[in-house]
């Protein structure tokens, strides 16, 4: 019994230099999407339309046909009202969340001082998370467009198309100062031996696939991004499933021609989440957990920081190494290739957000203690 005791004492120890990160819940936009079987093929001088993604008018374009030109090279330039509206308002968003913020700070200030209550304080939290999860909603959707928020200061009609991949300029299919929809064939690009995708889609998705939408695959442990480039008219008959081809925009390296693959469809519709990195779930007692700090012990931190080691210690001893975090279920509702869309944590709240796997050894060695007793 003493040694079991013993054991607990140093794994504590071990563990009071290690610095477990935390951070606040936020809201994330996740992109609905389902898993696929792919191939890997190669076409060779494959021919690839690049697709407006706005309606719009176009004003002007940046090359010829025959030309050759560059992945993130400039095609075109449209002017459309929708990227007007949507850079009007996140610059209008981002001006409301900059004023809420301040009004944060002061009523923070006033808390401090006791001359507002705590009511008034998270009230004026909870509008600030709400600007900024429109904010974030906004942002991505500006982001799938190509466009970088970082420089956008005001706002602007200008949606620029860029090449996705190396090729030549076969022909350009719609006219300068022509008006387009969204989705419209703009230009056709040869590419020399491209990699593509070969995906097999479920029928039920039939209505939801659209050209240009991303598709994703971790061939060793690295993310490779596709984009719908074709949907075959036909459906594969040995699967009897949708078939798309995708192409592959980055190195190709370590990629085998005609091997099969597990894949991920991203439909362009999103919807907002609490989202956590991946690092913060753990599974614990056949449930998906992520690790709350517990209150008091919080507090506790904060205020005794200055604290000398021993008086630290001591204290330690006196609560039988308990635990400084509390387990939340959680139930997992959406994913990309970053964060994991969960329910069950409110925005705001504060959760472990790497080295789960640290407090879940915790948790086990405590146990562990509770029954030695």
């Amino acid at each position: 019994m003493t040694k079991i005791l013993l054991l607990i004492t140093l794994f504590f120890l071990s563990l009071s230099g290690v610095e477990i990160p935390t951070m606040k819940a936020k809201i994330h936009p996740f992109h609905k999407n389902i898993e696929l079987n792919a191939k890997i093929i190669q076409l060779p001088n494959a021919k690839q339309s690049i697709m407006s993604q706005v309606s719009g008018h176009i004003e002007q374009y940046f090359v010829k046909e025959g030309q050759r030109v560059k992945k993130g090279q400039k095609i075109v330039l449209i002017e459309s009202i929708l990227i007007s509206k949507m850079t009007a308002e996140f610059v209008s968003q981002k001006k409301q969340l900059q004023a809420q913020e301040k009004n944060y700070k002061a009523t923070l200030s006033l808390y401090k001082k006791g001359m507002t209550s705590l009511q008034e304080l998270n009230q004026q939290s909870i509008k600030k998370d709400e600007l900024l999860a429109k904010l974030n909603a906004l942002k991505s959707q500006l982001k799938t467009l190509g466009i970088n928020t970082m420089r956008l200061k005001k706002a602007s009609a200008d949606f620029i198309l860029y090449a996705h991949s190396d090729g030549i300029v076969s022909r350009i299919l719609q006219p300068q100062h022509s008006s387009i929809s969204q989705n419209s064939q703009i230009i056709s690009l040869v590419k020399e031996k491209a990699y593509y995708l070969k995906s097999f889609v479920p029928l039920e998705y039939a209505s939801q696939v659209k050209i240009g939408q991303k598709i994703v695959i971790n061939p060793n442990g690295k993310l490779i991004i596709s984009h719908i480039t074709q949907i075959l008219p036909k459906v594969d008959e040995d699967t009897q499933r949708i078939v798309l081809l995708s192409s592959i925009e980055e190195s190709a390296q370590n990629l085998f021609i005609n091997s099969y693959i597990p894949a991920t469809l991203y439909f362009s519709n999103s919807k907002s989440l609490v989202g956590v990195p991946k690092s913060a779930l753990s599974f614990f007692n056949n449930e998906w957990v992520v690790f709350i700090p517990k209150e008091e012990e919080h507090h506790e931190k904060h205020d005794e920081k200055h604290e000398d080691e021993e008086h630290e210690d001591e204290e330690h001893e006196h609560e039988g190494h308990e635990v400084p975090y509390e387990i939340r279920v959680v139930k997992i509702v959406a994913s990309d290739e970053n964060f994991i869309g969960i329910l069950g944590l409110e925005t705001g709240e504060e959760y472990v957000s790497d080295k789960s796997y640290y407090v879940k050894s915790m948790m086990l060695k405590s146990s562990l203690g509770e029954h030695g007793h």
